[in-house]
C-alpha cells in the first residue's frame, strides 16, 4: 500500500480508501461479510475509511467503529458526513444554509457519529452536500469553528455535488475547508480544470470518489443489466444512462493492456494524478479488497495509457436519475 498526505491535515493516508456506502444501504449487504472485508483492508494497509450517517442512518459508522475498536494499535482515519437537514440530495442554491446545515444540526450529528465511531474526535467530518451560495454565510464559519473548538472534529471537508466540481471553489477559498471529496474517474475528468489547481494552491486534500462510475467501469455490465428497485443503482442505471454508458465502456475495453482489467485501469488512472490524496472504493468482498489494494501497489499507469484515456472524458449535467 502507498500513502499520500491528505492536504494540510497532517494525515498520511492510504491512496486506496475503503468506502462504506454499500455496507449501509445497498442490496445484498451482509454485516459479517462487511466486517471481514474491512478487517482485511486494515491488514493489507488501508488506513482511511469513508462513511456517512446517511449510509443506513448510522449503520456504516457503527461498523467502522467496530473495526477501529478491534485494531487499537493501528492508526485508522475515520471520515464521515453530516446529512442535510432537509434530506435533499444534491444541494440547491435555492435552499438556505440554515435549512440545510444549521450549526446545531451539524453539532448534533457530529456527536451522533462520534458515538457510533467510538472516538473522542472525528478525524474528518464532511457536509454531505454543498452549494457555494452558502460560502459567505457567517453561520458556515461559525459551524466549522465550533466543531473544531469543541474538539468534535480534527479536520473539516465538503462532499461536492455530482458533476459540479467547481461548485465548491468559493468555499475552499474561505480557508475553512481542509479536504474536498469529488467524483473523479476516467469519464469524469472535469475536476482537473479548475478544482484541482485550487486544491494544489491551498494544500487541500482531494478525496476522489466513484472511481468505477457506480459500477460501469467494473466492465461487467451490459444493456440487460438490472438492479433491484431497492438499490439506488436501479435509478442511476435506468434505460437512458445505461444505453449511453455501455457503448463507452466497450470503447474503453480495447485500450486495456494484456495483464490488466478495466477496474485496475480505472483505479490506476486516478492514482496517476499527483493531486489526488486517496481514492474511495466500495469493497464488500474479500476478493474486491485484495484486487483493489493491489492497484495501489501497481501505482500510476504508464503515461502513454493515461493520454490514451484522456479523450474518453464525458462531461455530463445533472439529470433526475443522477441524484
Amino acid at each position: 500500500m502507498n500513502y499520500r498526505p491528505l492536504g494540510r491535515t497532517g494525515f498520511n493516508v492510504s491512496d486506496i480508501a475503503h468506502g462504506l456506502w454499500g455496507m449501509g444501504g445497498w442490496s445484498g449487504s451482509d454485516d459479517e461479510q462487511s466486517l471481514a472485508a474491512l478487517q482485511l483492508a486494515v491488514d493489507l494497509g488501508c488506513n482511511f475509511f469513508d462513511s456517512a450517517w446517511a449510509y443506513g442512518e448510522g449503520k456504516s459508522d457503527a461498523l467502522l467503529g467496530q473495526i477501529i475498536a478491534r485494531n487499537p494499535s493501528k492508526r485508522l482515519y475515520a471520515a464521515s458526513k453530516v446529512p442535510p437537514k432537509n434530506r435533499k440530495w444534491p444541494a440547491s442554491p435555492a435552499d438556505h444554509l440554515r435549512d440545510v446545515f444549521p450549526t446545531d444540526h451539524c453539532v448534533e450529528y457530529a456527536k451522533k457519529i462520534r458515538e457510533k465511531l467510538g472516538v473522542e474526535t472525528i478525524d474528518l467530518l464532511q457536509l454531505h452536500v454543498w452549494s457555494d451560495a452558502w460560502a459567505g454565510e457567517p453561520e458556515f464559519r461559525e459551524t466549522v469553528q465550533r466543531l473544531k473548538e469543541e474538539k468534535l472534529i480534527a479536520a473539516f471537508g465538503l462532499s461536492l455535488n455530482r458533476w459540479e466540481p467547481e461548485n465548491g471553489i468559493a468555499a475552499l477559498r474561505t480557508g475553512l475547508v481542509d479536504a474536498v471529496q469529488v467524483i473523479y474517474n476516467i469519464f469524469d475528468q472535469s475536476p482537473e480544470d479548475a478544482l484541482f489547481p485550487v486544491c494544489e494552491e491551498l494544500n487541500i486534500g482531494v478525496i476522489a470518489r466513484v472511481p468505477l462510475d457506480e459500477g460501469s467501469l467494473g466492465g461487467k455490465m451490459t444493456l440487460e443489466t438490472r438492479f433491484p428497485e431497492s438499490d439506488w443503482r436501479s435509478k442511476y442505471f435506468g434505460t437512458e444512462n445505461l444505453h449511453a454508458t455501455i457503448p463507452r465502456i466497450e470503447g474503453l475495453k480495447v485500450l486495456v493492456p494484456e495483464g490488466m482489467d478495466l477496474p485496475e485501469v480505472a483505479l490506476r488512472f486516478i492514482l496517476s494524478s499527483p493531486v489526488v490524496s486517496t481514492t474511495i472504493i466500495g469493497m464488500r468482498s474479500l476478493a474486491h479488497v485484495q484486487r483493489n489494494i493491489a492497484a495501489s501497489d501497481a501505482g500510476a499507469l504508464p503515461a502513454e495509457l493515461v493520454q490514451a484515456l484522456k479523450p474518453h472524458r464525458w462531461d455530463r449535467k445533472k439529470k433526475p436519475w443522477s441524484d
